[in-house]
């Protein structure tokens, strides 16, 4: 019984000391200056021939920023930030092989050229080229997901839009 009491009285001593060391914890997770409030979000560039995945990407930063709110998604003119890019390369290899030594997996690595701005204090906060890739099976039956070139770029559009994303919020 005396065990139980002096568990209580520890417990009971301890429980301020908790409370005050979480309490300076923050748990916004953006690392955004605090004048940045604003993002306008233009047109890719596409430097290559692959049809419609400048509207794709762009569209897909705008949804995400739009769904996360941590920066208002507006026009270039009234905008504090700004995120440019260009689609540099789509390139497609042979990611794996069956026991015929068929292609059972295709990778296709989609390249991007981005930067981040501050227009208000006119500097570039992040620039970088990303390389993501998306993998798609060829033997599969048409219209099955994973099945088309298509679902490769996608699935490469959405990491570069996380990366996107994340590089701009949380500044890692």
């Amino acid at each position: 019984m005396k065990f139980n009491k002096i568990i209580q009285i520890l417990i009971i001593l301890m429980l301020p000391l908790i409370n005050f060391s979480c309490g300076f914890y923050s748990f916004s997770g953006s690392s955004l200056p605090s004048h940045l409030r604003t993002v306008a979000v233009p047109m890719f560039e596409n430097k290559t021939s692959e049809f419609g995945v400048r509207e794709d990407i762009t569209g897909a930063i705008i949804n995400q920023f739009t769904q996360d709110n941590s920066l208002k998604v507006t026009d270039r003119r009234s905008a504090d930030s700004i995120i440019l890019g260009t689609i540099t390369n789509i390139r497609e290899q042979a990611g794996a092989y069956n026991v015929e030594e068929q292609v059972k997996e295709i990778k296709v690595n989609v390249y991007i050229h981005a930067k981040f701005e501050d227009l208000k204090k006119h500097k570039v906060i992040w620039e970088e080229q990303i390389i993501q890739w998306g993998i798609y099976n060829p033997n599969l039956p048409a219209g099955e997901e994973g099945s088309t070139r298509q679902d490769a770029i996608k699935e490469a559009i959405d990491k570069i839009v996380a990366d996107i994303f994340n590089k701009t919020v949380s500044g890692w």
